[in-house]
């Protein structure tokens, strides 16, 4: 049988995994050994990463790295921990890859059932060649907007595609003299965070804890995996973004701003920053990072969309590993919301 010639391994050549994730058509930097190591130094965050081998010549013919994250104190142990695959698995789009990946789902389920309440995979492009293999395995589609624009072309081009009243909001930032700032040093951080964690504390949204964007500073940024900008009005920081970089293409990755200085249009100044720096950097796509479900309403859609890219669908899938547990978390989560939030 073609499976005595694959192997599962989490102890993976950080080369090998490298240049697997690099030279594949869908590959991204979630999916690399430095996100990992990302990863490793957060609080409350885990990851996980798992390979299928074909033995006959050491190939890599499936991928899979996975980040464990526990959010809330009101819990402990699985009934905290939820798992996210971002832009993952990967695999050879072979017959022989579709079987690794198989054997490669099924030892993560036995291993998410124990640790995690539920997984989702948030995928980055179209993922109907495995709709119908990953629903076999209890993931369920779930509809997900995203917008990506084309940064292959003139800035003149960009800024024509973008709605006339984000283009006013950038007339009008640049106006109040609102500046865009690259973070050169991590003794910034500690600012960026502060900004961003008003942001989510307004949208009652939980954050990831400040070593999430120290690690990624200290190990991202100087392989420019990774950017960080702030922006200033006179003598004060007011709102932050970061993006992450990989293969041409940029993922709007956090983003915060300062409630009272929103007049200032900051938001849009970030973003016009961002797309402008890419175009001229040689980056092909920016990817808004998601733009929720569209049966939902979402205001921040809204923003996302004037800024003139394409409208994509690819959706997410979600599985629940344990529903009982996930009903006692999901009264323990409103709990949280309505006293730390």
């Amino acid at each position: 049988m073609i499976y005595d010639y694959f192997k599962i391994i989490r102890s993976i050549n950080k080369k090998q995994c490298s240049e697997f994730v690099y030279n594949h058509p869908q590959g991204n930097l979630f999916q690399t050994p430095e996100m990992a190591e990302v990863y490793k130094q957060t609080k409350n965050y885990e990851p996980i990463t798992l390979a299928v081998v074909d033995t006959k010549n050491d190939k890599i013919l499936a991928v899979l790295q996975v980040v464990v994250i526990k959010e809330l104190s009101v819990f402990s142990g699985s009934f905290s921990a939820r798992a996210i695959i971002q832009g993952g698995p990967l695999f050879v789009e072979t017959e022989t890859g579709i079987k690794a990946l198989k054997l490669l789902m099924e030892q993560y389920d036995k291993i998410a059932q124990k640790k995690v309440l539920y997984t989702q995979i948030r995928t980055m492009w179209d993922t109907s060649n495995i709709s119908s293999f990953l629903n076999t395995l209890g993931y369920e589609h779930e509809e997900r907007l995203n917008f990506l624009i084309d940064l292959n072309r003139p800035e003149e081009e960009i800024w024509r595609d973008i709605h006339k009243s984000r283009r006013k909001g950038i007339n009008r930032a640049a106006n109040k003299g609102v500046v865009i700032e690259e973070m050169r040093d991590k003794s910034f951080v500690p600012i960026f965070y502060r900004i961003v964690e008003e942001t989510y504390k307004n949208a009652r949204i939980p954050l990831a804890d400040i070593k999430l964007m120290e690690s990624a500073f200290e190990l991202l940024v100087p392989k420019n995996m990774a950017t960080f900008y702030l922006a200033k009005y006179e003598d004060m920081y007011v709102g932050a973004r970061a993006v992450l970089n990989y293969k041409g293409l940029i993922f709007d990755w956090y983003a915060g701003a300062l409630l009272d200085y929103l007049s200032l249009y900051v938001n849009e100044a970030l973003v016009w920053h961002i797309l402008k720096e890419g175009a001229n950097s040689g980056y092909h796509t920016f990817n808004f990072g998601g733009a929720g479900n569209p049966n939902e309403e979402y205001g921040v859609r809204e923003f996302k969309r004037r800024f003139g890219g394409k409208m994509v669908n690819f959706g997410r899938y979600m599985k629940i590993h344990s529903p009982i547990k996930m009903k006692i978390a999901e009264k323990g989560f409103e709990m949280y919301r309505r006293v730390v939030l």
